[in-house]
């Protein structure tokens, strides 16, 4: 299979310029999605290619936007609403949880809700407090919605390709850093990743280190100095929350003995916890140490560059909660 190097922005494009090609159903709304290509340039040229009809730009009012396009997917359409900051998904709250996820339930498969919300997360590019969370756990709370945290080019596309053929409301979350920063190996053949499949990054015998998004990178540098020491990480990313892939987890810790959770959320009653559970439930009687948590700090984002990374995991983070794990394994 050959293949090229690809940005993450460039994959999310591909992948929306192949299924536009597509599914003529298919459509993209947004705030500057349109003739100026979006502001992180992941719709750049789809609005020349495929027109005002079909590439949107809209107000700035993500209640407004996100209500029409889940009235388009319930008559048949497949809109791909982009939510320019993530944090301002708040605003279209109403329309994602309590329509799009629970129509097709409370109607007993008669109206079905085809849509991809497109979200960026993440922090690091001093945006400010407002422009710089990561909403992800609040979804994968919710019934009948499927929620994708891609870390590669590789997936990003593989896995917007499969939302965007998905019957049902999906939430598509691309931390922003990554568009431009990280680049990787993406085929030139048509493919798609199936939602509830985790991709193991790294092989390791000593320690399950599992990785959301951007935070995937970090901890494979981390893997990476702790082979150094001696100590073998393997390194699981899930890509999707939901579905989650369950056991993929718990195999790993299984063989292991002690997991390292790491998200760009906050602890407290995110992400990391829910897999915390997962797995001390899962591998209970193979864990020979604590399950360690590392996300954001329970804070607000600060603007500043220093006290902003302060409040994100990095590579340094993971390799002492690693440490802590091994060290409790050994008493």
């Amino acid at each position: 299979m050959s293949t090229r190097e690809l940005t993450f922005a460039q994959a999310i494009r591909e992948a929306l310029d192949e299924e536009l090609a597509r599914d003529p159903n298919l459509f993209i709304l947004g705030e500057d999605v349109g003739a100026w290509g979006g502001v992180f340039r992941c719709t750049e040229g789809l609005y020349e290619k495929y027109g005002p009809d079909r590439v949107i730009d809209t107000p700035l009012s993500e209640e407004g936007f996100v209500g029409l396009a889940v009235g388009a997917a319930m008559t048949g359409m497949h809109p791909v609403p982009e939510i320019m900051f993530g944090d301002f998904i708040t605003l279209a709250m109403d329309q994602i949880v309590n329509q799009a996820a629970k129509m097709r339930y409370m109607t007993g498969g008669q109206v079905k809700v085809p849509i991809t919300f497109r979200a960026t997360m993440g922090a690091g590019r001093s945006s400010g407090a407002q422009h710089s969370q990561s909403w992800h756990a609040w979804f994968a709370h919710v019934p009948g919605l499927k929620v994708v945290v891609p870390s590669t080019p590789y997936d990003a596309k593989g896995l917007l390709k499969t939302a965007l053929r998905e019957p049902n409301p999906v939430v598509f979350f691309e931390d922003k850093v990554m568009y431009a920063k990280i680049k990787g190996p993406v085929p030139e053949e048509e493919y798609t990743i199936p939602f509830g499949k985790a991709d193991i990054k790294r092989e390791g015998s000593d320690i399950t280190l599992v990785a959301l998004s951007r935070m995937v990178h970090p901890t494979l540098a981390a893997a990476e100095m702790l082979a150094k020491e001696g100590i073998s990480a393997e390194v699981i990313d899930p890509r999707t929350l939901t579905p989650l892939d369950e056991e993929t987890l718990i195999q790993s810790v299984c063989k292991t003995g002690g997991a390292v959770i790491v998200d760009e959320g906050y602890n407290r009653f995110g992400v990391t916890a829910e897999l915390a559970a997962v797995i001390a439930y899962g591998a209970f009687d193979y864990l020979d140490a604590p399950v360690e948590r590392l996300g954001a700090m329970d804070v607000p984002i600060p603007f500043s560059p220093p006290l902003e990374f302060t409040t994100i995991p990095d590579e340094q983070k993971i390799v002492e909660r690693v440490h802590k794990v091994l060290e409790g394994r050994r008493r």
